[in-house]
């Protein structure tokens, strides 16, 4: 572990995404605040991505607009010109955050180890962090802070969220009993197997209905498979309260912290309720839970991956590469209503207690 000798003048932080990805590295900074407060700290990050984190505080946030194309680097560095920074930490391994980094003057460019240094990161670095096998992808990111001698985490996000978002998302969840946020689909990338079927979650919507009294909220975006997906659920539970499409991310968050539980699968909503402390219900079968799970929900995973590899691969896990996902779009339904079932049960009943503390957002200075 390399270790600063004394606090750094500024620091500068690459992650440009996912929303999930975002998530896992807000810790990691609030960490480094903590160790060193009177240290500017720049993330560039994505413009979705920046649209989630937009007014926490002690950050200066450059945007990377991945739809400006080739040019979208060179956008940064002019936004950088005659900056230079003692410290970069290189925490997104992708080509993309390669030409980005290198509109960065900096002197210690901090990158993955080897073996996760995606898209030959390592030429775009002169340090490495520890290695480290078989790490959820946060406890990774967390690397960063102990190459710089930081080694106690600060698990907070204080991400902050409008009055009038906040306010919304109180009138969406007031008068019910409990409330269960549902988010169906996860991104639609190519190969991307994570979804569940309509059928399977009519079946538990009516069970949380019928058994807990339950309000069901169900989100997204604005896609045409995520509004099919809604609807269809509507027709079997018509109480369940359509708002895919109709949220912001800000919005999103505001929501998810005033639910008492998200049942979704591996994507953004399952990491943004690690950063209100509300309990996710993940439904994986063709991602490694233990990589890429709600980080404080581990236990309510409904976790099918072992079995869809097993049928894949015939191998185990532990003869695969680390997070190699499972291109079978079959392999969803290895999930079962009834171990689903069991779990959002188990959150809903009456003597539930989560193990991370549910937090309340802070309202976005106007």
């Amino acid at each position: 572990m390399t270790s600063v000798a004394a606090t750094p003048e500024s620091l500068c932080v690459i992650r440009l995404s996912a929303i999930g990805d975002c998530c896992h590295t807000l810790p990691v900074i609030r960490t480094l605040q903590a160790a060193f407060p009177d240290t500017p700290i720049t993330w560039i990050v994505g413009k979705v991505e920046r649209s989630l984190l937009e007014g926490v505080d002690g950050i200066e946030f450059i945007t990377f607009d991945k739809s400006l194309g080739l040019s979208a680097p060179w956008i940064v560095r002019r936004e950088l010109k005659g900056r230079q920074f003692p410290i970069l930490l290189h925490m997104h391994a992708s080509m993309r955050a390669n030409l980005v980094s290198c509109a960065v003057n900096a002197q210690r460019r901090i990158g993955f180890d080897r073996s996760r240094a995606r898209d030959r990161q390592w030429l775009f670095s002169n340090e490495r962090i520890a290695a480290k096998p078989q790490q959820h992808v946060m406890d990774g990111l967390f690397g960063f802070a102990e190459h710089l001698g930081v080694s106690e985490r600060v698990l907070r996000w204080d991400i902050p969220v409008s009055r009038e978002d906040q306010n919304w998302a109180w009138e969406q969840c007031s008068g019910a009993e409990r409330v269960l946020l549902i988010s169906p689909c996860s991104s639609q990338r190519f190969r991307n197997f994570r979804n569940w079927s309509i059928e399977n979650y009519c079946t538990l919507v009516k069970h949380a209905q019928d058994r807990h009294g339950a309000r069901v909220l169900l989100t997204g975006a604005d896609t045409e498979l995520e509004q099919h997906y809604a609807k269809q659920i509507q027709k079997i539970a018509p109480e369940a309260v359509n708002l895919v499409g109709k949220t912001s991310l800000k919005r999103l968050l505001a929501l998810i912290a005033q639910a008492d539980l998200v049942l979704c699968p591996d994507s953004g909503p399952a990491h943004m309720a690690a950063a209100t402390g509300t309990p996710v219900v993940g439904l994986y079968a063709t991602s490694n839970r233990m990589r890429t799970g709600p980080y404080f929900s581990q236990p309510l995973v409904a976790d099918r991956y072992p079995d869809a590899v097993a049928t894949e691969f015939s191998k185990p896990i532990d003869s695969l590469r680390w997070g190699q996902r499972v291109r079978n779009p079959a392999a969803m339904e290895l999930i079962t209503v009834a171990e689903v079932r069991d779990k959002v049960d188990t959150v809903l009943g009456p003597a539930y207690s989560h193990a991370q503390p549910r937090t309340t957002l802070p309202i976005l200075s106007t």
